[in-house]
């Protein structure tokens, strides 16, 4: 018997020796988010002991995620979205229920029938019923083809819809679920429009400059946007299915899928059905315990309540927090829920969108501090009083700061407004860090954990880490968004409290990433055993090391290889054991088992003949291509026994790797330059091929992504690369530290009007230092924020050589550039190397049954209904609706 059982147990004899029958009974109607987080705080107070808990669930499935439901079309099962621990419910005594929803209540005689016909008396009642997706009343809204998105069944037939009957679908609604709907469809290989009635994008949580930042950014990844406009008519055809939509501005949209997503409704029927008060707009009207206005013994929690600030409330954080209110009232405690703190962050189809405080300036005499940068996507507004107290924010692209600004919300920030929406390390930007919040901010308002509650998880209560403060707060294990300031927090407040906070890279290394650098590169050490027997901790060395550490070696020692005279090539000896799942066949593993192929293209110049080359081995091999965001041709669907073959091809003609699978330099975009366009003013292309041919190969703590453009009109979007140039009249100009990925950065400029030698001089010693001192998987727009002085000290470094190393800097990179090998060609002549590209080591000449293609669009994808061994059909999981 475990120990919560055993507590259950020994509370419930305490009880008066009485079976479950005797005891007062709660029934909870809704096992979504809140009715789980209901009940944990159940729990936590004892009283799953003394009391009888029952739950009733419509979903056939116990709780699960909802905020990551979109996760589901990435990979993440439906299995890994459950909420809890599997047995909670067993270990705790509840009753759980699933697929047996509530269908009536009677108040009088305290009972509430279900669906399976069963009659359960209760003391207490709670509903957390929360809320059912609005379908606007347009005509054709049942056809065949149109689906809302709401929960994992929804999920399930909208892929298994899309997957036999769809190419081009249509989101209604551009809401926080509605781009997370339009996300999943767009992964599922669908043509994706949005409609959206009102004039932007997100409405309720951004103003009309985030929107127009969101609307660019969005529209960047190939989504169709229509705003203005709402939707008149779901067109069908013949057979009853969708054939098309007809909007309010008169045009019309060509679709076979529909997926409405236009808000939610309370869901509170039941409650309406048996006499308790509900607001005009829907919601159980309920006091500031969360119980019922009607009923003492009736409580509302979560989205289908309509708390005693007037207010319905949808989002998951106040849900919580009424949960645990009720949990309290039940148990004679001290609680109460008046209203709740509607911040947000989110990432909506990879774009961080934040909004909290009194984000649209409704507050009197307020002023707007604004920051954007179409070009990145970025768009920054602070909201402040005249006595410059931070009220509010709104945060698109970049919501790096949102966990320390939210938290400063109500007071004066220590650093201007002006300087906190400037990009992190730019010239008058400021870094504002979570030790400038009062201990009563709020850090974590998932579960209105405070900086003080933090901080004395640490102090009091002997929390080390941040999964300790986790379990013992409870902070960061809601939507995640504040882990990283609680991060912060804790090593903060350890070392504040003389504790040495430890930095190293891992559990077998005390070092960090960038003092190891300087081990292997001071001591010539070329094996990873020997660093880790020489340099490990104790009880690491004469050990096999671990998934962090290994890696991250291996890319040190590849980086300085021809400098210290460790082998070349990465599959060889020691090295080939060291390597991530892409390096250890020098290509990118896909979802279904198969790699694709990327050879390099430097500059994104390439001859016909070179194309045709790729054309014939992609339709020799059967291969699906794709034009890639880099100027490359990507192609997918090689079985790893093809690998080699495929190389040979492309080695005999001239091509070589384009380690799209490795941390390093992928490609060095370009625009045409002045050869061809009459804006040049420098010949980018010519600049582009030579860097990439410098650069190829140069292992790096992340990848590397470079660009050139001709001109100011920027067409390559160099500042949105880690290192990028742009020619101007008079030279070149070289801008460092951009990202264009999930957390995209502008990048800086780091120096103008250079000459070809100062600029590729300049790159050089850049990209080294940035080796050198960077943290394993550490992007440069991110260790450029944390580096100590930022840009200006990057500077320093570089350009006026500061710390006397820019000679070793040009000596490194000098020495990779000398011994650089083609690693495709190198392992195509290799018979040892040759060996390890099998899909089964006892059956070298068996083909991967499970990698199987099925034909789209006159090319191939993956058949993913193989992969049923391990992973999950759609089709074929239990609650699946069928179309």
């Amino acid at each position: 018997m475990t120990s919560d059982r055993r507590d259950t147990a020994d509370r419930r004899e305490k009880a008066g020796s009485r079976g479950t029958a005797d005891l007062p009974v709660i029934v909870l109607v809704g096992h979504g988010m809140v009715g789980q987080r209901f009940l944990e705080a159940l729990a936590e107070r004892g009283l799953t002991a003394t009391h009888r808990v029952v739950v009733l669930g419509e979903e056939t499935r116990p709780a699960y995620d909802r905020v990551r439901l979109t996760s589901y079309f990435s990979g993440t099962t439906v299995d890994e979205l459950a909420l809890g621990e599997p047995d909670f419910a067993a270990r705790h005594g509840i009753e759980l229920c699933t697929g047996e929803a509530a269908e009536a209540v009677d108040r009088a005689a305290r009972t509430v029938r279900t669906s399976a016909g069963r009659v359960i008396g209760y003391d207490v009642l709670v509903l957390a019923t929360g809320s059912y997706p609005f379908v606007p009343p347009v005509p054709g809204r049942d056809a065949a083809g149109c689906f809302v998105y709401r929960t994992v069944d929804d999920l399930l037939a909208i892929e298994e819809y899309a997957r036999g009957r769809a190419a081009t679908g249509a989101v209604v609604g551009g809401g926080l679920l509605g781009l997370e709907a339009a996300g999943a469809l767009k992964g599922l290989g669908l043509a994706t429009h949005i409609v959206e009635f009102a004039p932007r994008l997100m409405p309720v949580q951004v103003d009309e400059g985030g929107g127009a930042a969101l609307l660019r950014t969005v529209e960047d990844m190939g989504l169709a946007v229509r705003t203005g406009a709402g939707t008149r008519e779901i067109v069908a055809g013949a057979d009853g299915a969708v054939t098309g939509m007809r909007l309010t501005d008169g045009s019309e949209l060509a679709v076979d899928m529909v997926v409405f997503s236009a808000g939610v409704r309370p869901r509170d029927q039941l409650a309406r059905d048996c006499g308790l008060f509900v607001g005009e707009r829907g919601g159980v009207g309920v006091d500031g315990q969360c119980r019922s206005v009607s009923d003492p013994r009736v409580f509302a929690i979560g989205e289908c309540a309509l708390a005693a600030d007037g207010r319905v409330y949808g989002l998951v954080a106040p849900g919580y927090e009424m949960a645990v209110t009720a949990a309290a009232t039940i148990a004679a405690d001290e609680a109460a829920f008046t209203g709740a703190d509607l911040s947000t962050k989110l990432k909506l189809l990879g774009v961080d969108v934040a909004s909290f405080g009194d984000a649209h300036g409704a507050t009197a005499g307020c002023l707007d501090v604004v920051y954007a940068d179409a070009r990145a996507g970025t768009y920054k507004k602070l909201v402040v009083g005249r006595d410059g107290v931070l009220l509010g924010g709104i945060l698109v692209g970049d919501a790096e700061a949102y966990g320390t600004l939210r938290a400063l919300t109500g007071t004066v920030p220590p650093f201007s407004p002006e300087q906190l929406v400037l990009p992190a390390g730019s010239a008058g930007g400021a870094r504002l860090g979570p030790s400038a919040l009062p201990d009563d901010a709020v850090v974590c308002s998932c579960h209105n954990v405070t900086k003080g509650t933090v901080r004395g998880a640490v102090t009091d209560h002997a929390c080390g880490s941040v999964p300790e403060v986790k379990r013992c707060t409870r902070a960061g294990t809601g939507c995640g968004s504040c882990v990283k300031v609680l991060g912060q927090l804790v090593t903060a407040e350890l070392a504040a409290s003389g504790v040495e906070v430890d930095t190293g890279l891992c559990g077998c290394f005390a070092q960090t990433r960038e003092e190891l650098y300087e081990i292997v590169l001071a001591l010539r050490i070329t094996s990873y055993r020997d660093l880790l027997d020489r340099y490990g901790r104790e009880g690491a060395r004469g050990g096999d090391g671990c998934e962090v550490c290994k890696p991250t070696v291996a890319s040190v020692i590849a980086s300085l290889a021809p400098t210290i005279g460790a082998p070349g090539h990465i599959l060889d000896g020691e090295q080939a054991a060291l390597q991530d799942t892409n390096d250890h066949f020098l290509a990118n593993l896909q979802k279904n088992g198969s790699y694709s192929v990327v050879p390099r293209i430097p500059g994104g110049e390439i001859t016909p003949e070179k194309l045709i080359v790729i054309g014939e081995i992609a339709r020799d091999f059967g291969l699906y291509t794709k034009i890639t965001g880099g100027q490359r041709i990507d192609m997918f669907g090689a079985r790893v026994e093809q690998l080699p073959l495929i190389w040979t091809r492309l080695v005999d003609a001239g091509f070589e790797s384009g380690h799209a699978y490795g941390k390093s330099l992928r490609t060095v975009k370009s625009c045409v330059g002045q050869s061809w366009c009459r804006y040049g003013v420098r010949d980018s292309v010519r600049m582009a091929i030579d860097l990439e041919l410098r650069y190829r190969g140069l292992r790096s703590p992340h990848k590397l992504k470079s660009a050139v453009s001709g001109c100011a009109r920027e067409c390559a979007e160099a500042q949105s690369k880690d290192f990028g140039v742009i020619a101007t009249a008079t030279g070149w100009n070289l801008y460092v530290g951009g990202n264009g990925g999930a957390t995209p950065r502008h990048a800086d400029l780091l120096a103008q009007d250079l000459s070809d030698a100062e600029l590729v001089r300049l790159i050089d010693r850049f990209l080294m230092f940035y080796i050198r001192t960077a943290d394993r998987l550490e992007r440069t727009s991110v260790w450029l924020d944390r580096l100590p002085g930022g840009l200006d000290h990057v500077r320093d470094v570089v350009v006026h050589d500061s710390l006397g190393i820019c000679a070793e800097l040009e000596s490194l990179m000098a020495d990779h550039v000398r011994g650089y090998r083609d690693e495709w060609a190198a392992t195509v002549d290799d018979p040892e190397r040759l060996a390890r590209f099998v899909s089964f080591v006892n059956a070298p000449d068996t083909p991967d049954p499970v990698v199987g293609f099925v034909p789209e669009r006159d090319q191939i994808k993956p058949d993913l209904p193989l992969l049923a061994i391990g992973r999950r059909p759609a089709h074929d999981l239990e609650g699946s609706a069928p179309r």
